[in-house]
């Protein structure tokens, strides 16, 4: 799945997303494609999982899927402007102020993974094997050790936000360093540094088999909790909004046969699944 940079997706958009545009808004068989544009965050796309299940939904509905991979902020920000017809995300705090503003007018549950901290093998703040995240943090900080933030308004850096402040934290100085990039970006510039961050544990593993000096040295508190939800956005940002394909696409993704392919993610290369299945569908199955 092409992963586009998001600076040229916003001008593509600009450009296509008249209120004239005559594309329909249902699916259409034969040689007539459409395209769906899928705001999502960098953890999808960087682990593998579109390329892992979108070709299934091309295939079955004729659709080529425009897939936007930026942190949760700006894929909120992208559905809050009409530049996206559906949403993958994974902060639900923001997803429910993005619903109660009305800027979506559907949203379910489609799985969850966990986040960890990681970091490197010698682990100079000592925090291996502690089972508080907002502790570890406070050793980190108390060292002054490297930490690397994603500093782009993802779902991860309002993971990382809410830890610094269960911790008293406001982090700042040298050692903190905010680099306002995706996930694989910040784990190689973490690894570089030798220092710490917090990661999605998809990513992580999926990065971990290029080489990544990089290990996991505390998991398992339950703040670090990352449900992912689907959205559709409000068709009343424009006539070029697919809504009928943007619920088609969440029928699809949140369908059983389709969270069973999700839960089978990671487990040949892994050993475990990168992500859990969490629709209603797949709970009451």
């Amino acid at each position: 799945m092409k992963k586009f940079f998001a600076w040229l997706v916003l001008i593509a958009l600009l450009a296509g997303c008249a209120p004239a545009a005559s594309t329909p808004s249902t699916v259409v068989s034969g040689s007539e494609q459409q395209s769906l544009i899928l705001a999502t965050t960098t953890s999808t796309d960087d682990s593998g999982l579109l390329d892992f299940i979108l070709p299934d939904f091309e295939k079955a509905y004729n659709v080529k899927v425009d897939v936007v991979a930026v942190g949760t902020g700006q894929a909120i920000a992208l559905g809050e402007d009409g530049n996206a017809d559906v949403l993958l995300v994974h902060a639900r705090s923001r997803e429910d102020a993005f619903m109660e503003a009305g800027h979506g007018v559907r949203r379910e549950d489609v799985m969850y993974n966990d986040f960890v901290i990681v970091g490197p093998a010698e682990d100079p703040a000592n925090v291996r094997g502690m089972t508080s995240a907002a502790d570890a943090f406070a050793k980190i900080a108390s060292e002054q050790v490297v930490f690397v933030s994603r500093g782009d308004e993802s779902g991860t850096h309002t993971k990382e936000l809410s830890v610094w402040k269960a911790a008293g934290i406001e982090p700042s100085g040298e050692w903190y360093q905010s680099a306002g990039q995706g996930m694989g970006e910040v784990l190689t510039l973490t690894a570089e540094a030798q220092g710490y961050t917090l990661s999605d544990r998809a990513t992580y593993l999926a990065r971990s088999k290029e080489g990544l000096d990089l290990e996991i040295l505390m998991e398992g508190d339950e703040v670090l909790f990352n449900p992912y939800g689907v959205i559709a956005v409000n068709p009343d940002k424009g006539a070029h909004i697919k809504a009928e394909l943007a619920n088609q696409f969440i029928d699809w993704i949140i369908s059983v046969p389709v969270q069973e392919k999700i839960s089978e993610f990671g487990k040949e290369e892994f050993g475990q699944s990168l992500f859990i299945p969490d629709s209603e569908p797949w709970r009451n199955r």
